[in-house]
């Protein structure tokens, strides 16, 4: 047998040698039913330890192309064909996605973290208990804790009830256990509903400027999505379309402007979905947040007809690659959105899940939150000081009392002013998200979203002061 594995270096030589073993047997260098040398004499000739090349070889026969015979060695099982070269690629017949994934743009490629991070979304992960967290992990992943199936695609009982629990306290939810359906976060509970009620066609009515992962979603299962605008009360229910069978609507805290739907609204697009016998999904997202006032009834506590489904994710309150957030829908779709789970990817991680039901039930989780609510209403008053001192003339900040960033307008100039700033800040270490990458129709408004969550406060008000100096460069003003 000629067949030669070649070493860099000391490093996963496993690893190394099953590659050059594995493209011996792809390309035919090794054929089928050829002997493979014993580990003792190939570690000899490489100069590696015995168990290194037993290990490549566990992983071969783990892939099917080599196998063991009794006191004979280890044998070439099978070669796998594929096509050599270039050549071979370009005979491949190119396979076409469907319409609506072609159309998107290609993801952008990760940008080197700026010195001043404004961006959206992400939640200062420096302050979470992760000791305690890694307790209750370790505690659920004992032998006598893991269980060999797989549980309820509605998720681990005891998370159910303490998520029920929860959003019973702190947002006055009516549910229990039955009625929540634990998800891969927010995003996997829309593509449940979607999945569960959207027909191909079917118009869903979202806010405008909205969270586009939310658009995109329902787009993706086929749905007609239709921007319908807000104002300072919320979304405006006179606008929406007679024809929608789905409104997705956060209510709490409007994503991306920052302000909560009134009393008056709530109402209203409540007996509009009666009327119109429609669904509306209430994301509840940042509520934990709230700054300043009594925190408003969800729609979902203000629903008498059961049209209402509420949406909660542990994301921000906790660390964003938890994944783990929950559906609260009626009985009337329970069995659905299971089948819709279990076909999906059956369930959730269990040892986290039931983690995280210990990590509420002991009051970790309350603990976290309050400390956090004091830590973000301070970055929040912050933000908005900072803007008015050093951008006042050029912004204006839209009034919020809640969540983990703010947003404002540009009292003059448009959609070419948000661009160069932006461009220039971030040429300064200052990173932003425009205001327009939030609307879907053809009248975006020129703005900036400033996140706090993820930028250390002691940085926010040197961050503030380069973009309020870039400003003043793009638009040409001297300030005193």
């Amino acid at each position: 047998m000629d067949f030669h594995v070649e070493l860099q270096g000391r490093r996963d030589l496993a690893g190394q040698i099953y590659r050059g073993l594995r493209a011996a047997i792809l390309d035919g260098r090794l054929r089928r039913g050829e002997r493979l040398p014993p580990t003792r004499e190939l570690a000899l000739r490489l100069d590696v330890a015995r168990n290194t090349v037993s290990v490549a070889y566990e992983w071969l026969a783990a892939e099917g192309l080599i196998a063991g015979r009794t006191r004979a060695g280890s044998f070439v099982q099978g070669e796998a064909s594929r096509p050599r070269g270039r050549a071979g690629r370009e005979a491949q017949v190119p396979l076409r996605a469907r319409a609506f994934w072609r159309a998107l743009p290609d993801l952008p490629a990760p940008l080197a973290p700026a010195a001043y991070d404004f961006g959206v979304g992400s939640p200062d992960v420096s302050r979470f208990p992760f000791e305690s967290w890694r307790r209750l992990v370790a505690r659920q992943l004992r032998a006598a804790t893991v269980s060999g199936g797989y549980v309820d695609a509605a998720g681990h009982r005891g998370l159910r009830e303490a998520v029920a629990r929860h959003v019973g306290l702190a947002r006055g939810v009516r549910a229990d256990a039955e009625d929540v359906l634990i998800t891969n976060g927010a995003q996997q509970a829309l593509d449940l509903v979607g999945r569960v009620l959207i027909e191909p066609g079917d118009c869903v009515a979202m806010e405008e400027p909205g969270y586009p992962p939310a658009r995109q979603v329902f787009q993706s299962l086929g749905a007609r999505v239709v921007p319908v605008p807000v104002d300072a009360e919320g979304l405006d229910v006179a606008a929406l379309p007679d024809a929608a069978r789905l409104v997705y609507v956060t209510p709490s805290h409007q994503f991306p402007l920052g302000m909560p739907m009134s009393p008056a609204r709530r109402v209203a697009l409540l007996e509009w979905a009666k009327r119109r016998d429609a669904v509306v999904i209430e994301d509840d997202y940042d509520s934990e947040f709230r700054f300043g006032g009594r925190p408003l009834e969800t729609l979902h506590g203000m629903d008498r007809s059961g049209r209402v489904l509420y949406v909660g994710s542990f994301s921000k309150v906790m660390v964003p690659m938890l994944r783990l957030g929950f559906l609260v829908a009626p009985p009337s779709l329970q069995r659905e959105l299971r089948w819709a789970r279990r076909v999906m990817d059956w369930h959730s991680p269990v040892p986290e899940q039931a983690a995280l039901a210990r990590f509420i039930d002991s009051g970790l989780l309350a603990r976290h939150i309050r400390k956090m609510r004091r830590e973000y209403e301070a970055r929040h008053t912050c933000v908005a000081e900072g803007l008015a001192r050093h951008c006042g003339d050029w912004l204006q900040v839209v009034p919020s009392v809640a969540g983990l960033h703010l947003s404002a307008t540009f009292r003059r100039g448009g959609l070419a002013l948000e661009r160069e700033t932006v461009t220039r800040a971030r040429a300064a270490g200052v990173g932003l998200i425009t205001l327009s990458r939030y609307f879907a129709g053809p009248r975006a408004r020129a703005g900036l979203v400033l996140g706090y969550g993820g930028i250390p406060a002691v940085r926010v008000p040197e961050g503030l002061r380069r973009l309020g100096a870039n400003l003043n460069q793009v638009v040409g003003l001297t300030k005193d």
